[in-house]
């Protein structure tokens, strides 16, 4: 995981990444198509992909034939089959159209545009099963009607920021379109480092080469996240990370937050990460500190934003900080290439880095002012899927401390499920629960039979199938409600066999009984639908070794 914008590949050397060995890598099929000059961002996109563990097979369709790829069901691209498909439609293009469209006809302009986009879409989607990848326009304007042309219907300015606008719309109501917003790497860039004019007029390629690694990393870390790669918990550092000063030493008065000074810059980090947990992701503290210490400006600093309702897990103590972050990734049971560790401390960086391989841990900068926009360049909380169950897992985290310290209270381990007072629900998937269903298929890795990975527009399309019969499962208990943390996916086959094409669950609920309660519920479901045959599949992957017997050690 690349931990610092500095330490992105030029594209020299993505280049380079194209010719190396990728056989040990996860293969992913993937197709470029686009109105301009393809060809070096697809090597761009081929290169950074070996940088995320990915040995992508690209097929780079020729310049300016994205039509006749897309309603052609005979195409290269239908044939190729790809996992996702990028579609790279440029604003210099867009511009030439605008300009030969009538006067009269402009203010239509960007509803025809999107149209036609759309269009693309759903044939892809009706042709084979994919995920798109939509490069959203990059916003310039031509300065025609100066600032004034945002008032004017009829200006290229406003057309072009109503079709961006239309694009998410368009992509909001279809699961497997996820956008790739490019004026958030130009605005990081800046024109002129993001746009070479006279690549463009000389080879149609409206990128610099200075900006295409940025724009191969936008694509990537979408890939990740469709795939299941991406971070889940932030563990923090306290002094001089969330607040300035040494709250043991300075004290509750001394320490810098709120509207004044460096204070300002604390404060708008706390408020990012509260954003951070607000989207689901976990907040976790570790401090070398005295806890009630450590505590104190959570509970009592009038202008602290996080408080300890926030933080999942608070671990302060005088441990070395990698032990205590093993601690904390147990705890959680969530993988440790999952966690990111922020901490203003070089030292305690490096020592995390060489004792834990796996996690990420950005090197923040010397000034607190700049702690934010650099995390939000990394971009390293990427995802494909929001869900309602996200807001509320900080508080599901905080249940699950609670229940390992009731489970120290009791001498036996079925004494305390039953002190637990569980109850499970099963249910057909319905269209409530699709984006948490695909975005547990999305997340799930050590309890994953198949590990195969579903957008909200698969899962829909197998819940209306017959030939598929769907179950999600639900926990909670005298310390809260789990939510939906399991999915079973069966296939009727021939001579009356039920094929269990995926089994997935959240590790937060791993030997509570749950194993069994879906199994006797997959032979229940087999029984009412006349099956004489239960068949499961186990395949092997780098994080499910877990579940690797565990169909013999349930019957099988």
């Amino acid at each position: 995981m690349i931990d610092s914008i500095e330490k992105i590949p030029s594209f020299i050397a993505l280049t380079k990444n194209c010719r190396k060995d990728k056989s040990a890598l996860t293969p992913y099929k993937f197709a470029v198509m686009g109105d301009c000059a393809t060809q070096h961002l697809s090597k761009a996109i081929m290169g950074y992909a070996y940088e995320v563990g990915y040995n992508f097979d690209v097929y780079d369709a020729d310049y300016n034939q994205v039509m006749a790829q897309v309603m052609d069901k005979s195409s290269e691209l239908y044939d190729f089959c790809p996992n996702a498909v990028l579609l790279c439609l440029c604003t210099e293009k867009l511009y030439e159209e605008f300009s030969s469209t009538p006067v009269e006809r402009r203010e239509g302009f960007a509803d025809r545009m999107f149209a036609k986009i759309a269009r693309y879409w759903d044939v892809i989607s009706s042709n084979i099963q994919t995920n798109i990848l939509q490069f959203t326009f990059v916003e310039r304007d031509d300065g025609v009607f100066g600032n004034y042309g945002m008032s004017v219907p009829i200006s290229f300015v406003s057309q072009l920021k109503k079709l961006n606008y239309l694009l998410m719309n368009g992509a909001y109501s279809r699961k497997n379109v996820f956008l790739i917003d490019l004026n958030r790497i130009r605005s990081s860039m800046g024109e002129r480092a993001f746009c070479d004019k006279k690549m463009y007029y000389l080879a149609k390629m409206p990128f610099s080469t200075e900006a295409l690694p940025f724009i191969a990393k936008s694509v990537l870390d979408t890939v990740c996240a469709v795939t299941g790669k991406f971070k889940k918990c932030v563990v923090l550092d306290l002094d001089n990370t969330l607040w300035g000063g040494v709250i043991g030493d300075d004290g509750i008065d001394g320490i810098q937050i709120g509207e004044l000074g460096t204070g300002h810059a604390f404060t708008d980090f706390q408020m990012w990460l509260k954003e951070l947990k607000n989207r689901g992701i976990i907040l976790a503290v570790c401090s070398k500190n005295n806890e009630d210490t450590a505590k104190e400006p959570f509970l009592k600093h009038p202008e602290m934003v996080l408080r300890l309702d926030d933080i999942s897990i608070f671990v302060a103590n005088w441990n070395d900080k990698a032990t205590n972050i093993r601690y904390i990734q147990k705890t959680l049971n969530i993988g440790m290439d999952s966690l990111v560790f922020l901490d203003d401390n070089p030292f305690e960086r490096n020592l995390v880095r060489q004792m834990i391989s796996e996690i990420t841990v950005p090197d923040l900068p010397e000034d607190p002012a700049e702690y934010v926009s650099f995390l939000q360049e990394l971009n390293l909380f990427e995802t494909a899927s929001y869900s309602n169950e996200d807001i509320n897992r900080t508080k599901q985290y905080q249940a699950e401390v609670n229940r390992l310290e009731l489970e120290e209270q009791f001498e036996s381990y079925d004494d305390y499920l039953i002190g637990l007072k569980m109850v499970a629900k099963a249910s057909a998937f319905d269209e409530f629960h699709y984006p948490r269903i695909a975005q547990l298929t999305q997340r799930s890795n050590q309890f994953n039979l198949r590990t195969v990975r579903y957008t909200e527009a698969q899962i829909k399309e197998i819940a209306e199938n017959p030939q598929h019969i769907t179950l999600y499962f639900t926990l909670c208990d005298q310390f809260g409600d789990h939510g939906l943390i399991s999915v079973v996916i069966l296939d009727k086959q021939e001579n009356a066999k039920l094929f269990i094409s995926e089994w997935l669950m959240s590790c937060r609920v791993l030997k509570r009984g749950m194993e069994e309660f879906i199994i006797n519920k997959i032979i229940d479901v087999a029984k009412e639908n006349g099956a004489t045959h239960v068949i499961g599949e186990y395949i092997k992957t780098p994080k499910n070794s877990m579940v690797e017997n565990i169909y013999e050690k349930l019957g099988f």
